[in-house]
């Protein structure tokens, strides 16, 4: 398994990870500065000055993934990482990328006062990334971390808190939903539903960043529109009574280390209000659900899966179906 210490800067997230490596027995210290600094290396210059943090690179965050995996089939045990992670698509990325290869996280965030913050600082100066860990610690950080308090604790003493929480179980593991990674190219059906005003309903999964559509991967054997029904049903309770209607086929290209393979989009229909009030969700898949329109819907979804909902919308309009190839119309 892996304890993950988050926190701002200067929370002392690297000298309690040290400390707590020697504390849980068959533990390795894996810091992700180890992965800065190789990219320091290995990326150019000009691909570097794009941002402002490590973290925003998708190779940064697909490396502490890749690495965790590795060092934990090497050695086994548990991986301890020190990491602050302050935005919630960066810790659903790497987090569902973990629960994929079915490694658990414990989420352990170390939350001194801020004034115990700045005063660690010479010249009294609030931590560089206080505005995100502000908003963070507001809304999602505090739904499925471990809280410690360590302002008046030293490194060792919120080790031995922490060990103590891992051991009795008072700091659990993350309820993620463990979605196997592809070994090949897939079939995905998702599912438009609707209410009485005409927006479309997009949920948002705890283990991948971005909004995305009610449905999933077509299993072995079964029929598109049958998975897109099975999946509408495990994600938000409702059961539909008659096969939705194709709208859309889209061929997303490999784009190493992912697949790729057909997305296909149907018309689930308009709901009602009463059923749109009863949507359910299962708390280790999907945080939330919303109604949306077309404007906001291109605020939620990465730009291809808009695409596809653009289009998609377009043929519902039309009574047509659309091909597209990575959200571009083909033919």
């Amino acid at each position: 398994m892996i304890v993950w210490v988050n926190g701002a800067s200067r929370a002392g997230k690297t000298a309690t990870a040290r400390e707590l490596s020697d504390l849980i027995p068959n533990c390795t210290l894996f810091d992700p500065e180890e992965i800065d600094d190789r990219l320091e290396r290995l990326l150019p210059p000009k691909r570097l000055a794009e941002v402002s943090d490590h973290q925003e690179l998708p190779i940064w965050r697909r490396l502490v993934v890749d690495t965790a995996a590795a060092l934990l089939a090497e050695l086994g045990g548990v991986l301890v990482v020190p990491e602050g992670l302050l935005r919630q698509e960066y810790r659903d990325e790497i987090f569902g990328g973990l629960a994929a290869r079915r490694i658990p996280v414990c989420h352990v965030l170390l939350a001194p006062g801020e004034t115990i913050l700045r005063a660690r600082d010479p010249g009294g100066e609030p931590p560089a990334d206080i505005e995100p860990y502000r908003a963070a610690l507001a809304g999602w950080l505090t739904a499925d971390a471990y809280l410690v308090d360590n302002g008046a604790l030293s490194p060792y003493d919120t080790a031995v808190h922490i060990a103590a929480a891992v051991r009795t179980g008072a700091a659990p593991v993350c309820d993620i939903v463990q979605t196997p990674e592809p070994s090949a190219e897939t079939v995905a059906a998702g599912v438009l539903l609707f209410d009485e005003q005409g927006r479309v309903l997009l949920v948002d999964p705890t283990y991948k960043p971005g909004w995305e559509f009610p449905g999933g991967v077509v299993e072995r054997g079964e029929a598109p529109a049958r998975a897109g029904m099975r999946e509408v049903a495990e994600e938000t309770g409702i059961q539909l009574a008659d096969v939705p209607r194709l709208l859309v086929i889209d061929w997303e290209r490999p784009a190493p280390p992912r697949y790729g393979g057909l997305r296909l989009l149907f018309d689930g229909g308009r709901l009602t209000d009463d059923a749109a009030r009863h949507v359910l969700l299962p708390g280790p898949e999907l945080r939330d659900w919303r109604f949306v329109d077309e404007n906001e819907a291109a605020g939620l979804l990465p730009p291809v899966r808009f695409e596809r909902l653009r289009w998609a919308l377009r043929a519902r309009e039309r009574g047509a179906v659309h091909y597209l190839e990575a959200g571009v119309p083909v033919g």
